[in-house]
């Protein structure tokens, strides 16, 4: 099958812009929902649902029939692609945390079962959403399946997972309560599942639809245009809650969308270090907390012996060498056990 690099494109961007986004936090302070930085950490792991759900419709819709020998290996390319870097991190983030964890997290975490019981407890910034994926790909078999063969049960699940989704957004989260005190509610995968569900949907509607690439940057431009002059202010739970959380859901169906649908080319010298930013996403995103704290460790000790450095030193160095451990993780490490999972070679996965 032929990779969908545009996706990768995508992919590695919001990657990048979670990363950058958590590095100014972490150093300065918290963005409100009027900046495109406090935007772009909320809906840049929202972005990421929806690429999986689509990338998955991609990959297997054609082929999963499914049924038991479909669903096994189906589950053991996820537990090769998820699990070895997950426990990398989870047991790096443990040893520089110098805190004895506790057990029960711990198995729940190693065993990815954290996503399904307690979503909220993990060692390391940004596992919660690997927890939500890994209760998405439970789901992913019955949609093929549904759709396949029992179209009105498709219809019944998706009114459901409507139905969470506006559950959370008008009447779970409060609007009038920080989303840091409600971050338990936002990030349960039921919460988040429908984003999963568009993405799935954007595939299976639109697989064989061919669009202009004129119509394709308007949709990308409508979205993001939408993304970051759509006006809301104060705490990021406005971004979650009511009317507003609808169009932020609504621009990353037409980003996903309009990336998806692009057929024309970049030039190698743009479409090398994207794909490659693509294709290392994963460790990105898992990698770059874990880095941040080593740099701020170095720096500590640079600054007490030899000599002072600014805050904008320590990004700079967690970015750089964020993207250098990053390719190199993905390449001998990540694709190392990718094969594993693989009875055969599928590219665009």
């Amino acid at each position: 099958m032929k990779r969908l690099y545009n996706l990768d494109y995508l992919r590695g961007l919001a990657a990048l812009g979670i990363m950058i986004y958590h590095y100014l936090e972490w150093t300065f302070d918290e963005f409100s929902a009027d900046t495109f930085m406090g935007r772009l950490g909320i809906y840049g792991v929202s972005i990421f649902y929806v690429l999986s759900g689509l990338t998955l419709y991609y990959v297997y819709f054609e082929k999963m029939k499914p049924n038991k020998e479909d669903i096994i290996s189906f589950f053991k390319k996820r537990i090769f692609r998820i699990f070895p870097l997950l426990w990398l991190v989870t047991i790096v983030a443990i040893i520089l945390s110098r805190k004895t964890p506790d057990f029960y997290n711990l198995f729940l975490n190693l065993t990815g079962l954290f996503g399904f019981i307690k979503w909220n407890t993990y060692f390391s910034a940004g596992i919660w959403s690997i927890g939500n994926e890994l209760v998405f790909y439970v789901f992913f078999p019955f949609f093929i399946l549904f759709t396949k063969s029992y179209k009105p049960l498709m219809v019944l699940l998706a009114i459901i997972i409507l139905g969470l989704y506006l559950h959370f957004t008008f009447y779970n989260l409060n609007q009038a309560i920080i989303l840091s005190e409600q971050w338990h509610n936002y990030t349960n995968p039921l919460n988040q599942v429908f984003l999963f569900l568009g993405g799935f949907l954007i595939g299976l509607f639109f697989h064989n639809t061919k669009i202009k690439n004129s119509i394709v940057f308007a949709i990308m431009l409508l979205g993001i245009s939408l993304f970051i002059y759509y006006p809301v202010t104060g705490d990021k739970i406005n971004l979650v809650t009511g009317v507003n959380r609808l169009i932020f859901t609504a621009c990353c169906f037409l980003i996903c969308f309009s990336f998806y649908k692009m057929t024309f080319e970049l030039p190698k010298f743009i479409h090398k270090p994207l794909a490659l930013l693509g294709e290392a996403s994963y460790s990105v995103y898992l990698i770059h907390p874990l880095v941040f704290g080593v740099t701020g460790i170095a720096l500590t000790v640079t600054s007490k012996y030899l000599f002072y450095a600014p805050a904008s030193f320590k990004i700079i160095i967690s970015i750089i060498s964020t993207l250098i451990l990053s390719y190199i993780v993905y390449q001998r490490f990540e694709k190392y056990f990718m094969k594993f999972g693989k009875g055969n070679k599928i590219k665009s996965e």
